[in-house]
């Protein structure tokens, strides 16, 4: 079968109902009439008005860099008197003296590369949005008009966690532009339009539906797109994604294609995330992120069960920066963030983007769930730039005192305490703390949650473990209490902490 017949059985069997009703109406001597289909089954009538009136407002955008000339690679190094060493001179002359008289002395002599894009324009004084990407290491950018003339453009500013980019061009007379929509408004199965410079053969324009909407594809921290099957291609880059009133819900960032070409799966970033960045880049000309200043990690049922948190939800804080918002606001690692400035966290990939979102200084409401129990802690909220600036600034801590080496097997885990032996084999920073793991059992619970040896377990059920036998301790409590798991929580050999739940059943 494979497939095959499928679409043929779904043939047969329309004309064969065809093929009945009218021999069925020839007998009763009924005429039937004959119905078009509906215009839908062929797409909206809207397409062509949408195409008009915005195709002026999309535009290519050219870029130009110097990239070192790879064609003028240097010998390679040889022993003195070896036999090839007359054969690759005399290859390698011969390369260079086919480049011309002018490049023989200067083998990295650099060459200009061209590339096209996608954008479009959102102010008539000559406001250009498009993805980063397109323009990224660009020494020279160029906007492309529909009517084939051609603007020098400045770049105002760049955001590569959302890879966007905001161009600004001086023209003799207004341009066309376009507004945005509200991409939360989207439903799936609207019909939208995607219009830009596929393959570089100028402006194109493709229609198809919403497929899903808040995708994360794993490009970056605050991956929400708009998944469409309108075709989008090489070359699409930075073009906008329109609904059918002709308004801008979406920018054409990424596909998935194993041949560049689309095959239905293609992203934009919606208008809503569009906006507040673009917005951040005309006034600043860089983006001012809200920062909590804590790693996180998912709830999932395992998490959830040892917490006593149901349903699972929210985002497990794993760690907690020093110098960050939370650290004063006594938010700690273990805690569950479960609702951020009025707004419900139902997983983990929620919170970045709301923190994001959140003016930079503001005091925020923050709810977690701490052993079982709901607190609410207010956070002076920071920027996410002067965290980045500082994540590597953490000062040291002097090492453990050196201790016997006490072997534990519980489950399935291998455990030792803390030693210099076992720092220096395991290449553990001085800064980390807690009971080392030296082996884990290959059918173990531990081995399917891959642990490894050298992690380091810190706390179990949100309470630190100093030493084996605190350790040991810790599981005898929390089995007596009849929990079916235990929370672990465990450094690797860098000190990044994570959690995991394994079995004690």
């Amino acid at each position: 079968m494979a497939g095959i017949p499928l679409p043929h059985l779904g043939f047969s069997l329309v004309r064969s109902s065809c093929r009945a009703a009218l021999s069925a109406a020839a007998a009763a001597m009924v005429a039937i009439p004959l119905v078009a289909a509906p215009a839908q089954a062929r797409g909206p009538d809207g397409i062509a008005d949408v195409a008009e009136k915005v195709i002026n407002a999309v535009v290519n955008i050219s870029t130009s860099q110097s990239v070192d000339n790879r064609n003028s690679a240097a010998p390679p190094s040889l022993p003195p008197g070896s036999p090839f060493e007359e054969f690759f001179d005399e290859f390698f002359k011969n390369r260079r003296g086919q480049q011309g008289d002018n490049n023989q002395n200067r083998p990295n002599t650099p060459r200009r590369v061209n590339s096209l894009g996608s954008g479009f324009i959102i102010d008539p004084s000559g406001i250009v949005v498009t993805n980063n990407h397109v323009i990224a290491d660009a020494d020279e950018v160029t906007v492309i008009l529909n009517d084939g003339t051609r603007l020098k453009a400045e770049i105002l500013g760049r955001d590569t966690k959302v890879d966007l980019a905001l161009l600004r061009v001086k023209p003799e007379k207004p341009l066309t532009s376009v507004a945005f929509g509200d991409s939360d408004r989207l439903r799936l199965g609207e019909w939208v339009v995607a219009i830009g410079n596929p393959f570089s053969l100028g402006g194109t324009v493709t229609a198809g539906i919403v497929s899903a909407r808040n995708r994360d594809i794993n490009s970056g921290p605050y991956d929400n797109y708009i998944q469409t099957d309108a075709a989008i291609n090489r070359g699409n880059s930075g073009g906008p994604l329109f609904n059918l009133d002709g308004e801008v819900v979406g920018i054409n960032t990424a596909i998935i294609s194993p041949s560049g070409g689309s095959i239905g799966i293609g992203f934009s970033v919606p208008s809503k995330t569009a906006i507040a960045v673009i917005d951040q880049l005309r006034q600043f000309g860089e983006t001012r992120r809200g920062w909590l200043g804590v790693r996180i990690q998912q709830v999932t049922d395992d998490i959830a069960d040892s917490l006593n948190i149901k349903p699972a939800r929210g985002a497990l804080v794993a760690g907690i920066d020093e110098k960050g918002p939370a650290k004063p606001a006594g938010i700690e690692a273990g805690d569950v963030i479960i609702k951020f400035d009025g707004k419900d966290i139902k997983e983990m990939k929620d919170l970045p983007r709301i923190v994001a979102d959140t003016p930079v200084g503001k005091d925020v409401d923050v709810t977690i769930v701490r052993k079982g129990k709901e607190e609410n802690h207010v956070v002076k909220l920071g920027r996410l730039e002067d965290g980045e600036k500082q994540a590597a600034l953490t000062p040291k801590k002097d090492a453990a005192p050196e201790e016997k080496t006490v072997v534990q097997k519980t489950l399935g885990l291998n455990l030792a305490n803390m030693s210099d032996d076992l720092r220096k084999r395991y290449k553990i920073k001085d800064s980390v703390k807690g009971v080392v793991i030296t082996g884990v059992e290959a059918s173990s619970p531990a081995a399917d949650k891959r642990l490894n040896a050298g992690d380091v377990v810190v706390e179990v059920s949100q309470e630190a473990v100093a030493d084996t036998d605190a350790l040991q301790k810790r599981v005898d409590q929390l089995k007596k209490e009849g929990r079916k798991s235990a929370l672990f929580l465990v450094a690797n050999a860098e000190g990044e902490l994570r959690f995991i739940a394994l079995s004690l059943q």
